[in-house]
């Protein structure tokens, strides 16, 4: 077993929140864990659980040739002076430049691909050099886990790693102990309807707004909780949708729990997932969901059971399901809520997620 473990990441609040059972672990097994990561909120957490805490500035979105320099010099000094026996890195550029770092010093490693990001979405060249980055950086790789079966296939078919290094996981999992089965809300006309993310193109609200403001029109009553930090460019729209009473608009919010007890249903219409952590909490704590039909997303859905699913960027699709949702019996509502609580406690328990993963880095 490995002594000093060094996680690269871009943010606290995903560590902390997601990564925390497997950071507890390691630091019960004997681990010393060394941090690298923007500074945020919830650095000071992870040093109270007897992290190592390194800050280290990073750009989250886009290829900037002169600050990825920069972070690609930056790990290498803090790879030198730590002298980490292993490497475990989180979300694209920690994957690249902390993989070839890693790679150039001989030092074990292991990649978490969270989702395939915008970057492989459309057939540029920009994909072509995250492809080609991603193979250096994985070549060497001990370990390259996957949070679904999607994402995995794409990595194989581009021949970036071979299918001995690949270790699938049901996502970051989900504390059924933290999120916990909660009663259905009363029966009423008021169908609550929740969106929890990031306010961004990409998570599907171009769609959702339009639906929302559709359903409106025939289904006054229905309401829609929208529950995260926006993107600067849709500021004004937000304000819109808040002032014409189609939406309530909460920002970021530390603890998502309430809305999810208040809510009926969840929706979330994203183009691409890693595994959207929001439809396992929502979904433990007993909410039927409508989420798009793609990996990362289908995996938490027994299509008319616990939810719909719908295809991406398809309003007509999205509107119809909310509104066969809003149509279903108070009973209906109910038990699609019960399927949904007994589908992540059988797939996406994170102390079975943990004990994987251990597997995967200790192999």
């Amino acid at each position: 077993m490995k002594n000093k473990i060094l996680i690269l990441a871009n943010d606290d609040i995903g560590l902390y929140k997601f990564r925390k059972a497997l950071i507890t672990k390691l630091i019960q097994l004997g681990k010393q864990v060394y941090i690298s990561l923007p500074k945020g909120m919830k650095v000071k957490d992870l040093e109270e659980m007897g992290c190592k805490y390194i800050e280290t500035p990073i750009e989250r979105r886009g290829i900037n040739p002169v600050t990825d320099f920069k972070l690609m010099c930056h790990y290498f000094k803090i790879i030198k002076k730590v002298k980490p026996d292993l490497v475990i890195t989180y979300t694209i550029k920690p994957n690249i430049y902390g993989g070839i770092i890693s790679r150039l010093n001989k030092v074990t490693y292991a990649i978490n691909i969270t989702g395939l990001g915008t970057a492989f979405q459309n057939e540029n060249m920009i994909k072509k050099l995250v492809i080609f980055l991603y193979k250096i950086s994985c070549k060497k790789a001990r370990t390259v886990f996957f949070e679904n079966e999607g994402n995995e296939q794409v990595f194989l078919k581009n021949k970036i790693i071979k299918e001995t290094q690949t270790s699938l996981l049901p996502g970051a999992g989900i504390d059924l102990n933290e999120y916990t089965m909660t009663s259905y809300p009363e029966e009423s006309r008021n169908i609550r309807f929740l969106f929890i993310g990031r306010v961004m193109k990409e998570k599907g609200v171009e769609e959702l707004f339009k639906a929302a403001t559709n359903i409106k029109k025939v289904y006054p009553e229905a309401s829609f909780d929208i529950v995260g930090p926006m993107e600067d460019d849709y500021k004004e729209r937000i304000q819109s949708l808040v002032r014409n009473g189609i939406i309530y608009y909460y920002g970021y919010q530390e603890d998502v729990k309430p809305f999810i007890k208040k809510c009926d249903c969840f929706v979330l219409p994203s183009y691409h997932e890693g595994m959207a952590n929001t439809l396992l909490e929502c979904g433990a704590m007993g909410r039927p969901l409508i989420t798009s039909r793609i990996h990362g997303c289908m995996e938490a859905v027994r299509d008319g059971e616990n939810g719909y699913l719908v295809d991406v960027k398809d309003v007509k699709g999205l509107e119809e399901k909310m509104m066969e949702f809003i149509e279903l019996s108070y009973v209906q509502k109910k038990q699609m809520g019960e399927v949904s609580r007994k589908l992540i406690e059988k797939r996406f328990d994170k102390e079975k997620v943990v004990e994987m993963t251990l597997e995967g880095l200790f192999r």
